[in-house]
């Protein structure tokens, strides 16, 4: 079978009014030099001769008319205010419209295997944007999968009308909290027919930057003056656990300030709290690890996904559940911070693995 594949990425692209444009390479050698805070580096990081990275920088300056960096002696390459924007305003629209174009993405990349290997079955799944089940498009030579990432209740209702072969699922570890989660969705389960494959436990917590290591120690300090928060989409589960959690230390969202900006995806919390935006978000530890951001721990979740009984029998679902039960695939996970295999790949129901939680 052909493999083809096709991957795209947003890139801010810059240009005058005479159609002078600024090179792409630029934000690359940005990124390296906030990293590593020398240009002799930045350049042997992000491909390039210590001139070009100079002239980079040189053009940069001329295109905005102030320096995107300054050279101090005796302490390296230092990114300006400018350049410390021009930095995050790339990292922020990656996080923001990757999930997004990597959804089109995969409806391409399925449609060119269709074109190049003739008409094929294709197995389909509606989730939650998460680190875990992003890896799953990287195995495509073990599984031909088609990801589009959605909130929970539309990957639960494109699973009950037949849109999708499988949705993911999570909810907290904490048996408590667990049965306030499936509360909410009880209406979209067809708990008589509904399978779970399981998948991966997660951390989800505070994700805040070193420099607000004592001023935010947990939930109750976002209620103090002056803490801005940046907060998960409302439709989202990670929005939904947070206001459990909330509601568990008597604190409503009209306490916090921010709490009305909103975010679709861990990855754009977190840039926007590394941004300098907000103080604080809540979101997986991998997001924060992603940044270099400090992160607390406030609950574990299961990450699973499911699917009607019958859909197991499908040749391209047993091959999925091989993958995820892969030494290679494992190995993956856990690269991922806040991750683990939570016995991958193998079938139980949700009274099994809510029983489960509580003994």
């Amino acid at each position: 079978m052909h493999r083809k594949k096709l991957h795209a990425s947003p890139a801010w692209l810059f240009k005058t009014e005479t159609d002078e444009l600024l090179d792409p390479a630029l934000f690359r050698l940005l990124k390296s030099v906030h990293d590593s805070g020398k240009l002799t580096l930045a350049a042997q990081q992000t491909g390039i001769s210590y001139r070009h990275a100079w002239n980079l920088l040189k053009r940069g300056n001329d295109f905005f008319g102030v320096p995107l960096a300054v050279k101090r002696k005796g302490h390296g390459t230092q990114l300006s205010p400018l350049g410390e924007t021009l930095l995050w305003s790339e990292q922020r629209i990656k996080a923001r419209l990757g999930p997004q174009i990597d959804s089109m993405a995969s409806e391409l990349n399925i449609q060119l295997q269709q074109l190049l290997a003739g008409a094929h079955p294709v197995l389909r799944l509606h989730a939650s944007h998460g680190y875990a089940v992003a890896l799953l498009p990287d195995f495509s030579d073990r599984v031909e999968l088609d990801l589009q990432y959605t909130n929970p209740t539309e990957a639960l209702r494109a699973l009950a009308s037949g849109e999708s072969d499988l949705a993911s699922f999570h909810f907290p570890a904490c048996p408590r909290l667990a049965d306030q989660v499936m509360a909410i969705y009880k209406h979209q389960f067809d708990l008589d027919n509904l399978r779970v494959i399981r998948f991966v436990t997660r951390r989800q917590g505070l994700i805040i930057r070193s420099d607000s290591r004592g001023a935010i120690t947990g939930l109750q300090d976002l209620t103090r003056p002056g803490v801005r928060l940046i907060n998960r989409n409302r439709h989202s589960g990670t929005r939904i656990l947070f206001k459990l959690l909330l509601d568990e230390c008597g604190i409503t969202e009209r306490q916090l300030h921010g709490a009305e900006r909103e975010e679709f995806t861990h990855t754009a919390v977190a840039a926007y709290v590394a941004a300098g935006m907000a103080d604080a978000g809540f979101g997986v530890a991998a997001a924060a690890a992603q940044f270099g951001l400090e992160f607390l721990d406030l609950a574990t979740e299961h990450y699973l996904l499911v699917c009607q009984e019958e859909r197991l029998r499908q040749q391209n679902i047993r091959q999925l559940l091989s993958l995820m039960a892969s030494p290679e695939f494992l190995a993956e996970i856990d690269k991922l911070p806040g991750y683990a295999p939570d016995r991958c790949g193998e079938i139980c129901t949700f009274a099994e693995l809510l029983g489960g939680d509580r003994q």
